[in-house]
């Protein structure tokens, strides 16, 4: 019982984790240069990420023959999305970021399919069409009637989820047998200094116009959300199924939406609700248990 009780605390603490983590870099951006404000994240996070690394004995390399990969990690599944994220956040409200970003299920399926051959069941397909068809029509009228050159963080976003869900599936599919902490410690430090240096030269980061509220959203982005929220739900991945740790990207945008309406007073169309109340409907049902389902699959070859 207990041990349940710790499960749905836990699942709570993540969901609001990754929800408050968009509105985080929505105060991020208003001061702080993305590519910086990502370099600095990383940079916070790592000796946090060392020193457990260190108490749990877990190896920081990759063993020697897949050295390579550890690199391509550093690039394409933090450097660039995580940067592509607060870039995305300068153009876009929160709750559309987090919304795109829910997409992350749906887009490690299409991945899985593509490269892994994954069987998947005729509910499934059903709820993937759903899902993507809502999702770019959400996206479609955010264009048409929301902010302008939203389109700009609409694709830097959708740009990160696809490089993310890559790099994810591959990982799955040959480092799975990998720690969490070595999938993150090394790759973490070497992005701080990366990007720190690069936004350097190119952004130019004046320090002085960082305000103490984005300062502080930095903070919490790299210590609670970076680090303890990114740990919890690795954990939380091995103690419940995929369905109830796939429920989480359902659950994150609307916490986003949430806050965003009450510090700014933004809130998405009716139109919009209908278009995001099927979508979630589609991510249930790729994500629905195996148990309650037909057992009718497709190859996809």
């Amino acid at each position: 019982m207990l041990k349940k009780v710790m499960l749905v605390l836990l699942f709570i603490t993540v969901a609001f984790t990754l929800g408050t983590t968009w509105i985080a870099m929505k105060i991020i951006v208003s001061t702080i240069p993305p590519i910086f404000a990502t370099g600095m994240r990383f940079l916070l996070v790592s000796p946090l990420l060392i020193g457990l690394s260190i108490f749990n004995k877990a190896p920081f390399l990759f063993p020697k023959e897949q050295r390579l990969f550890q690199l391509i990690i550093t690039l394409f599944y933090f450097s660039i999305p995580f940067s592509l994220m607060l870039y995305g956040g300068i153009y876009v409200n929160a709750g559309l970021a987090a919304l795109i970003f829910s997409m992350m299920p749906v887009m490690v399926l299409v991945m899985s399919i593509i490269f892994l051959k994954e069987t998947v069941k005729d509910v499934q397909i059903i709820g993937l069409f759903i899902s993507i068809i809502s999702f770019f029509t959400v996206l479609f009228y955010e264009i048409l009637y929301g902010k302008k050159n939203s389109i700009y963080g609409i694709i830097a976003i959708i740009i990160s989820l696809i490089s993310h869900s890559i790099v994810y599936v591959q990982c799955k599919k040959n480092y799975s047998h990998l720690s969490v902490l070595t999938f993150n410690t090394i790759p973490s430090l070497l992005t701080g200094v990366l990007l720190t240096i690069v936004s350097f030269f190119y952004e130019k980061p004046i320090i002085h116009n960082f305000s103490y509220s984005s300062m502080l959203a930095l903070w919490y982005l790299a210590n609670f959300s970076g680090f303890f929220g990114v740990l919890s739900y690795f954990y939380l991945q091995t103690q419940v199924s995929a369905f109830f740790s796939s429920i989480i990207f359902v659950i994150f945008p609307i916490i986003a939406l949430i806050i965003e309406y009450y510090m700014y007073n933004i809130l998405f169309s009716t139109q919009e609700l209908y278009l995001i109340v099927t979508l979630v409907l589609g991510i249930v049902l790729i994500f629905i248990p195996k148990n309650i389902i037909r057992n009718r699959k497709i190859n996809f070859i």
